[in-house]
C-alpha cells in the first residue's frame, strides 16, 4: 500500500470511528485506540511502526498549542497549587514509584534505565480525560485542574526522561548539573514561547489577509517546538506558551479572521487526535513481536507490564488525596482562602491519570542500544492501554456512581455576561438615536432586537440607486458599532473576572457570526 493510500484510509478509519464514539457515547480517543488495535490484527495488513520524530515534530506542537490557546490563565493561576503539585510532584513520585518496581522486578533495567521508564509513564494525557469530562457535565474547577497539570507534566516527565536517558547511556549521573539544567531547560522553553507568541502578535497586527493570517497560527507551534528544540530547551512549553500568548494576539483581529482561524483549527485538532490514537493502537503487533522475539510466551512481560500499570493508578491516587487535605490542613491561610473540596471530586481527580501519546512516543525515542529497549516498549504500550481503555471507559460509571454532578456557573456566568452585554448595547441605541435621527425605524428595530436576543431581524435592501447604498452603509454603521459596544463589555467583564475564558469566547463567537452575517 501506498504512503498516500495509507494516509487516505486512516483518516476514513478515523472519521468513521468519530461518529461510532459519537453514538456509543464513548470518549474518542478510547475508540480509536481500540479500532486502531483492530485495524492491526487485520490479515495482510503491513506491521507499521510509528516514528517518534513524526510525534513530537508533527503531532505534538499543534496539540500543545491549542491546549494553551484554550486555557484560561485567570483559573490556571487560581489552581495553581495543585496544578503544580500534579505537574511537578506528582510526575516526579510517579516516576519514583515505577522506578522501584521495576528495578526490583527486572534488575538488569538499572537505576537508570528503571528511573527512565518512569519518566516515560508518568504524565497524563489529558485529552481523553477531559473529553469524557466536557460530554459528562463535571464541575469546572476538575476539568481546569486536569487542563493546567497537562500544560506543564510533558516537560517535567520528558525533562527527566532526558537526565535518566542520559544517565544510562554516559552511566553518570549528578544531582547538581540534572537540577541546574533542569531550571535551564524549563525557562528557556517559557522564553522560546514568548518569543514567537510576541513575533506571532506583530506579524497578526500587520496583515489583513485572513488566509495568511490563519497560515501564520498553524505555524507558529511548529516554530515555538523547533525554535526550542534547535536551543536544547523544553519544546513542550515553549508550544504552550505561544499558544497562551496566541490568544491574545487573535483578539485583535477581524471577526472574519477569527472564525475562518476556528474552523481551521478544529479540523486540525480532529484529524491530529484521531489519527495518534488510532496510530497508537496500530502499534500492537510490532510491539509484541520485538518483545516476544521467537518465543511465543509473552507471559512474563505481560506480569511486568500489568506490575506497571497497577504501580501508575495507585501512584496517582496515594498522591492526590495527602495532596488536597495536607497543605490544607497544615496551613490554616491556605484552608481559608480554598476550604476542603469534596472527596468525591479528589476521587476524579485522582482516577484521571489516562496514559497517551507522549508516553509511547518517548519509548519510542529510546537508543537502539538502550537496556531492554524492546520491554519497555511493551510496558508502556500496556500502561497505555491499561488506563486509556480500562480507566477511559469506566471513568464514566466512577463520575455516576460518585455523584459528581455539573455545576451551573458558566451557564450562569453566561445569562449574566449575556444580560450585561445587552443593556450596554441597549444603552448605546438611546446615544445612537440622537446621532442618526434619519434612522429612526432601524433604531427601533435593534431596540426590539436587543430586548429579545431570540429574535434576530436583518433588513434587506433591494434599491439600487445612490441613496439607498448610503442608507444600507449607515445601518451597517449603526449595527457594527453596536456590536462593537457589547464586545467591549464582554472584554470588560472579563478583565473584571466576572466571566472566565470560555464564557467569552461563546459569547465573542456570536457576536464574530453576527458581524459576518450583517456583512454578508
Amino acid at each position: 500500500m501506498r504512503e498516500i493510500d495509507a494516509v487516505l484510509l486512516l483518516l476514513a478509519v478515523v472519521t468513521a470511528l468519530t461518529l461510532v464514539a459519537r453514538r456509543l457515547g464513548v470518549s474518542p480517543p478510547v475508540v480509536m485506540v481500540v479500532g486502531g488495535l483492530v485495524l492491526s490484527l487485520v490479515p495482510g495488513l503491513a506491521s507499521f511502526t510509528l516514528p517518534p520524530d513524526l510525534v513530537f515534530s508533527v503531532f505534538l506542537p499543534p496539540l500543545l498549542f491549542a491546549a494553551g490557546y484554550f486555557t484560561s490563565i485567570r483559573d490556571f493561576k487560581a489552581n495553581l497549587r495543585p496544578i503544580v503539585l500534579l505537574a511537578f510532584g506528582l510526575v516526579l513520585f510517579t516516576a519514583l514509584v515505577v522506578a522501584i518496581v521495576a528495578h526490583a522486578l527486572v534488575p538488569a533495567l538499572g537505576w537508570a534505565g528503571a528511573f527512565a521508564l518512569g519518566a516515560i509513564v508518568a504524565p497524563p494525557d489529558a485529552v481523553a480525560a477531559t473529553s469524557i469530562f466536557q460530554r459528562l457535565g463535571v464541575p469546572r474547577r476538575l476539568v481546569t485542574v486536569l487542563e493546567g497539570e497537562s500544560l506543564v507534566n510533558d516537560a517535567t516527565a520528558l525533562v527527566a526522561y532526558r537526565f535518566a536517558v542520559a544517565a544510562a547511556v554516559a552511566s553518570t549521573f549528578s544531582l547538581l548539573d540534572a537540577g541546574v539544567s533542569f531550571v535551564v531547560v524549563l525557562v528557556g522553553g517559557l522564553a522560546v514561547g514568548l518569543v514567537v507568541g510576541w513575533l506571532v502578535d506583530r506579524a497578526i497586527a500587520r496583515i489583513a489577509d485572513t488566509s495568511v493570517l490563519v497560515a501564520i497560527t498553524l505555524l507558529a507551534p511548529y516554530a515555538a517546538w523547533l525554535g526550542a528544540e534547535t536551543l536544547g530547551v523544553s519544546g513542550v512549553l515553549a508550544a504552550v506558551v505561544g499558544g497562551l500568548y496566541g490568544r491574545r494576539a487573535m483578539r485583535g483581529t477581524s471577526s472574519d479572521a477569527r472564525v475562518v482561524a476556528t474552523g481551521a483549527w478544529q479540523m486540525l485538532l480532529f484529524v491530529l487526535n484521531g489519527l495518534v490514537f488510532v496510530l497508537i493502537g496500530l502499534q500492537l503487533p510490532t510491539v509484541v513481536r520485538a518483545v516476544t522475539g521467537e518465543a511465543a510466551d509473552v507471559s512474563p512481560a505481560l506480569a511486568v507490564a500489568l506490575a506497571i500499570a497497577a504501580a501508575v493508578i495507585v501512584a496517582r491516587i496515594v498522591w492526590v488525596f495527602p495532596a488536597t487535605y495536607l497543605p490544607r490542613w497544615a496551613i490554616p491561610r491556605i484552608r481559608r482562602r480554598d476550604p476542603y473540596p469534596p472527596w468525591r471530586h479528589v476521587a476524579v481527580v485522582a482516577f484521571s491519570g489516562l496514559r497517551g501519546v507522549v508516553s509511547l512516543a518517548a519509548a519510542l525515542s529510546l537508543p537502539l542500544a538502550f537496556p531492554e529497549r524492546d520491554l519497555i516498549l511493551f510496558v508502556t504500550f500496556l500502561v497505555i492501554l491499561a488506563t486509556l481503555v480500562g480507566q477511559g471507559l469506566t471513568l464514566p460509571w466512577v463520575v455516576r456512581l460518585l455523584g459528581v454532578g455539573s455545576d451551573d456557573s458558566i451557564a450562569h456566568d453566561e445569562a449574566h455576561a449575556r444580560q450585561i452585554t445587552s443593556e450596554a448595547a441597549l444603552a448605546r441605541i438611546d446615544e445612537l438615536a440622537a446621532v442618526w435621527p434619519a434612522h429612526r425605524e432601524l433604531i427601533e428595530v435593534l431596540r426590539a432586537q436587543y430586548e429579545h436576543r431570540g429574535s434576530h431581524a436583518e433588513a434587506h435592501h433591494a434599491d439600487e440607486h445612490d441613496a439607498a447604498e448610503q442608507e444600507h452603509l449607515e445601518h451597517a454603521e449603526i449595527r457594527r458599532d453596536l456590536i462593537d459596544t457589547e464586545r467591549r463589555a464582554v472584554f470588560d467583564l472579563h478583565e473584571r473576572g466576572v466571566i472566565g475564558d470560555e464564557v467569552l469566547r461563546r459569547i465573542e463567537r456570536d457576536l464574530d457570526l453576527e458581524e459576518l452575517r450583517m456583512e454578508a
